[in-house]
């Protein structure tokens, strides 16, 4: 919120010909605003509980390499399998089991942290040959506990891709939960506070799968609900070929223009989704900013909207879905073939 400038006694008027009274209302019912943009993006999930439970500290490692792949998962499986017996001893069975599956040997762990919600960074299929790379960003209350889920719309796009990869284009998925997302009922689902604490970790991401794979191979970040607004504060001269919104609430810029990538900027809603019943608003409240502004799927934004179908904010990657259609020719370059 702008600063009010002047000052007097209640009978002068500001420099803007506002009486003090009017002034002080049109703040309240800004304020007022911003709650139920609160509200709007919060109620329509349960929230959920964060455990604290014991794990180690990550794995130390050098940055991962094409040569160095293996030992980079390896060591993070051993790590994942740590915390898996530490959370059983604490008597907490849910997380123990969501860290073993994370240890199992065919798991491919870029990264992981079992402390708090827990991190991971796993990759579906072979990196270090990949042609084309997609990284799944998530949304709100996605922590261990809820990683399946987010692993399940990983697996969907890897075998998406695998089915309609063109002969000899080589694909991998990166299922990246690699920061705090926000609890879908909370104050800080609202704001862009936990985006701008996870884009310097988005950007590390994708400047390490650089590393590993060069410049050659295209990579697509697919940005989910929250994940959306992480994706925006990461994109500034990132260093990707497509940023897909999808379910996004918007992004906290007024245009696509503003996020100053060179990478096409997409964006899709399916028609069940609540999202968009969300107002597309932004205002100041308590020294921070609640809500996301303009509307990813508006004309005024300027992204290339494609079609989603009718499925609702958990849907977009639902084997059959025209968004996972759509995503998997964005993935795959193939541009032409979206639709809107």
């Amino acid at each position: 919120m702008g600063r009010q400038r002047g000052s007097g006694t209640p009978s002068e008027h500001t420099d803007t010909g506002e009486r003090p009274g009017r002034a002080r209302g049109r703040r309240w019912r800004r304020g007022v605003l911003a709650l139920c943009v609160a509200c709007a993006v919060a109620v329509p999930l349960a929230g959920a509980a964060r455990p604290r439970v014991p794990a180690p500290s990550p794995a130390v490692l050098a940055p991962p390499a094409a040569a160095t792949l293996g030992a980079t998962y390896a060591a993070n499986r051993a790590n994942a399998a740590q915390a898996a017996r530490m959370a059983a001893e604490h008597g907490d069975r849910g997380r123990a089991a969501a860290d073993r599956g994370l240890a199992d040997p065919a798991r491919q762990l870029l990264a992981f942290d079992g402390r708090g919600a827990g991190r991971a960074t796993e990759v579906l299929g072979d990196l270090a040959h990949a042609d084309r790379i997609a990284v799944l960003v998530p949304g709100s209350d996605t922590g261990l506990d809820t990683y399946g889920r987010f692993r399940a719309a990983a697996l969907a796009l890897h075998e998406r891709l695998t089915l309609e990869a063109p002969a000899g284009t080589r694909t991998a998925v990166v299922a990246w939960l690699g920061y705090e997302t926000p609890g879908t009922v909370s104050t800080t689902v609202a704001t862009t506070g936990r985006a701008e604490e996870a884009a310097p970790a988005l950007r590390d991401v994708v400047g390490d799968l650089r590393a590993v794979v060069g410049q050659r191979p295209g990579i697509s970040l697919l940005c989910h609900s929250y994940g959306s607004v992480v994706c925006a504060r990461a994109a500034d001269g990132l260093d990707v070929d497509d940023i897909a919104l999808v379910g996004s609430p918007g992004t906290g810029a007024d245009t696509a223009a503003d996020l100053r990538t060179r990478a096409r900027i997409w964006a899709a809603r399916g028609a069940d989704d609540w999202v968009g019943n969300v107002p597309h608003l932004s205002a100041g409240l308590f020294g921070t900013t609640v809500g996301f502004g303009t509307d990813p799927l508006s004309p005024a934004f300027g992204a290339r909207v494609f079609a989603a179908g009718d499925g609702g904010h958990s849907d977009y990657f639902a084997p059959g879905s025209p968004s996972l259609t759509n995503l998997t020719r964005i993935v795959l370059a193939e541009t032409r073939a979206v639709t809107s």
